[in-house]
């Protein structure tokens, strides 16, 4: 019978292994000494749209309950971390050591409940405590941390633009800024869709790009007050583009780009036609 303990060290052991091998593969491909000229061209800026991509691939695979796709992005995600560690590391700022040790020390200083004395009765408890010691470790007030335009810059600093002005669109409505009704939500889109046509008359692009940008946050906003999800909704509208698109590359007999303008649309109309069968 095996011990479970000795079970337990070959797993780490295995699992360090692993690492290791993937940490040597890394630097082999930067090192200047017959490495790859595509990763060695790479800087943290450059690298930057990838590791975007491949946190949307792992979300992808894991709504899709992929395992096997799940421990492929996962591993192409964990490539960026390495690869970030290596530049870093190459241009002496930092290792991958120190990423590992930073991360292990802060979630053991905001867990006291685990790996202190802390007590807590429920999750509640353990967010707060964890705000309250992410605001110590900032040099931050309680009150400062909870300031609503610092919760509001940490959504536009830390995610995507629809998700961030969802949730600023949430947390800016529990704190007053609310319409009345959803009329008043309605007017202000037509408001801004209306300057927003007009900024096109001119030649300011900035002024052009503040004007949608506002005319998308109030979409947004209506989007809450229907308890909709705007990002959910533009996925399933890009995943029905890209199925219909597919579809009408199977009706055709040439390249789509061939087609005239009328003829796409016969396309198109085929496969939505087909899709909602």
């Amino acid at each position: 019978m095996s011990n479970p303990q000795t079970t337990q060290n070959q797993t780490y052991h295995a699992i360090l292994e692993a690492l290791n091998h993937l940490i040597n593969v890394v630097a082999k491909l930067r090192s200047p000494d017959g490495g790859c000229p595509w990763d060695l061209a790479q800087t943290p800026q450059t690298l930057i749209p990838y590791i975007i991509e491949e946190a949307y691939e792992v979300v992808h695979a894991l709504r899709s309950e992929d395992q096997k796709a799940i421990v492929e992005e996962l591993g192409d995600l964990l490539l960026q971390v390495v690869l970030q560690a290596q530049i870093a590391k190459d241009y002496g700022h930092f290792s991958l050591q120190e990423v590992a040790e930073g991360i292990t020390e802060k979630l053991i200083r905001r867990h006291p409940h685990v790996f202190s004395d802390v007590t807590v009765e429920n999750s509640e408890e353990v967010r707060q405590n964890w705000e309250r010691i992410k605001a110590e470790e900032k040099g931050e007030t309680q009150e400062m941390a909870q300031l609503l335009s610092r919760k509001l810059d940490r959504y536009h600093r830390t995610l995507p633009p629809l998700m961030a002005s969802s949730k600023i669109s949430v947390k800016a409505a529990k704190a007053g800024f609310e319409w009345e009704n959803v009329e008043g939500v309605w007017d202000k889109f037509s408001e801004e869709l209306t300057e927003f046509k007009e900024s096109l008359e001119t030649d300011e692009k900035s002024h052009q790009q503040a004007e949608l940008g506002d005319l998308l946050f109030t979409i947004i906003n209506l989007a809450r007050w229907y308890d909709l999800d705007a990002s959910e909704a533009l996925s399933g509208t890009n995943e029905r583009f890209i199925q219909r698109l597919s579809k009408m590359e199977k009706f055709a007999d040439r390249p789509l780009n061939d087609y005239a303008l009328e003829d796409l649309e016969k396309l198109w109309q085929q496969a939505k036609k087909q899709l909602n069968q």
